[in-house]
């Protein structure tokens, strides 16, 4: 059963809001990684703030590839895919959906995804 109207626009919403909101994050988080290039003599201190920059950049590619994927979710919403399993063409429940609306799996098909990972570790299981 396809979504209605009324779904997905606030979903439209929903995910315009987010992305806005994440690449804000992004563009903060850039800065603060070019601006903060600071060299110390104390080789502990320069360890830690290599750490936190390797954790602030690991933060950036996650919030990178979480817009890539809204971005995604409303290229399917103007095409009209939106809800619909990527893999069996089959709807995905609204439940689903709703808890996390940038799948591109049903429920089905991710717990078989998943099933097929632990399985093949290293393969990838992700939506």
């Amino acid at each position: 059963m396809a979504l209605r109207k009324e779904k997905l626009e606030s979903y439209r919403k929903l995910l315009t809001a987010r992305r806005d909101s994440v690449s804000t994050g992004l563009r903060v988080a850039t800065e603060q990684i070019i601006n903060g290039e600071t060299s110390y003599t104390d080789s502990i201190d320069q360890a830690s703030a290599d750490i936190d920059k390797s954790f602030a950049m690991q933060m950036k590619n996650r919030d990178l590839d979480t817009l890539v994927q809204i971005n995604e979710a409303l290229r399917r919403i103007e095409a009209g895919a939106f809800g619909q399993c990527q893999n069996c063409d089959e709807a995905i429940s609204e439940a689903r959906i709703k808890a996390f609306p940038l799948t591109t799996l049903c429920i089905d098909c991710k717990a078989e995804l998943e099933s097929e990972e632990r399985r093949f570790p290293g393969s990838n299981a992700s939506n």
